[in-house]
C-alpha cells in the first residue's frame, strides 16, 4: 500500500450478486477464498494503491468481505454498469485517482496495477488509462466476448471493438499486433465523474462498450501493456481453468 506523499489513489471493486450468467459469483470459490477476496489481496498488495473499496449490491457479499477484513459499502440494485456503482461508492471520500478492478479477475497482477498506474501518474495529460495484452491466440481475434483495442503512437486507444482490428486485409500483412482490452481502468476523480454525466453515447451502444463514450467525447484513454493476460470469471465453467491459473501464479 502507498505511504508516500504521491496523489491518492483509490481502488473501488464493484461486485453485483445478480449476475444473470453466474448469480452469486462474487462469492464463488476458487483455491479455498471468494473470488472477490482473491481481487481484493492482489489490489491490497499494489504499492501504489492507498485505499480498497468494495462496491456491492447484496448484504451477503457484504457480509463476506467484512468477515475476510476487507471495507465494504452498499450501493444501489439500480445500477446499470460498474462504473454508476463506484461513482456511488465514492462519495464522502476524497481521492485524486480512482482505480476500477472488476470483480471477477482473481487473475490480476499487483505488478499490473502498480504499472498502469505510474506510467498514469508520468504520462503528461493522462485523465484516464486502461490495461491491454497482445492476442495470440487465433480464437480470441473472432471472439466478440473478447474487446480489441488500437491505438496510436502515443499508446491511447484509437477505438474499441467486438470485431477483429486492424483488419489484415492482405494474408502477408506483418510488423502489426492485435491488442486485447483487460478490463481494469485509471481515472482522475475529477474525469471519473465527468465522464460518468455523459449520456450514453451511438458507439457506445452499438458495441455495448462503455469506454467508447470517452473516445466519442473526444478525450483520451492510455493503454499500458500488462505482463498477465488474466482470466475474466464470467461462467460456472470458468472456475476451474482460474483455479488452475492461480496456483500457477503463486503470488
Amino acid at each position: 500500500m502507498n505511504v508516500s506523499g504521491a496523489p491518492k489513489t483509490l481502488a473501488v471493486i464493484p461486485a453485483r450478486y445478480a449476475s444473470s450468467r453466474f448469480p452469486g459469483k462474487p462469492l464463488v470459490e476458487i483455491a479455498g477464498k471468494s473470488m472477490i477476496q482473491h481481487v481484493w489481496e492482489r489490489a491490497m498488495q499494489t504499492q501504489s494503491i492507498d485505499e480498497v473499496l468494495i462496491a456491492t449490491d447484496d448484504q451477503r457479499i457484504l457480509n463476506a468481505v467484512e468477515k475476510f477484513g476487507a471495507k465494504g459499502v452498499m450501493t444501489s440494485t439500480e445500477h446499470k454498469t460498474g462504473t454508476d456503482r463506484i461513482v456511488e461508492a465514492l462519495s464522502g471520500r476524497s481521492c485524486e485517482w480512482v482505480l476500477n478492478i472488476q470483480g471477477d479477475e482473481p487473475l490480476v497482477l499487483p505488478s499490473d496495477l502498480e504499472r498502469l498506474i505510474l506510467q498514469a501518474h508520468n504520462t503528461e495529460g493522462t485523465k484516464g488509462a486502461t490495461l491491454i495484452y497482445k492476442i495470440t491466440d487465433e480464437a480470441m481475434l473472432h471472439d466478440p466476448n473478447v474487446v480489441k483495442v488500437t491505438l496510436n503512437k502515443k499508446n491511447q486507444a484509437l477505438y474499441f471493438s467486438r470485431s477483429l482490428i486492424p483488419f489484415p486485409r492482405s494474408p502477408q500483412t506483418e510488423n502489426f499486433a492485435i491488442w486485447r482490452h483487460l478490463g481494469v481502468y485509471l481515472f482522475q476523480r475529477d474525469f471519473l465523474l465527468q465522464f460518468h454525466q455523459w449520456p450514453q453515447s451511438v458507439l457506445e451502444q452499438t458495441e455495448q462498450l462503455e469506454q467508447l463514450r470517452i473516445l466519442e467525447n473526444g478525450e483520451t484513454l492510455l493503454c499500458v501493456e500488462a505482463e498477465n493476460d488474466g482470466v475474466g470469471v464470467d461462467v460456472p465453467q470458468d472456475v476451474e481453468y482460474a483455479e488452475k491459473m492461480l496456483k500457477r501464479q503463486k503470488i
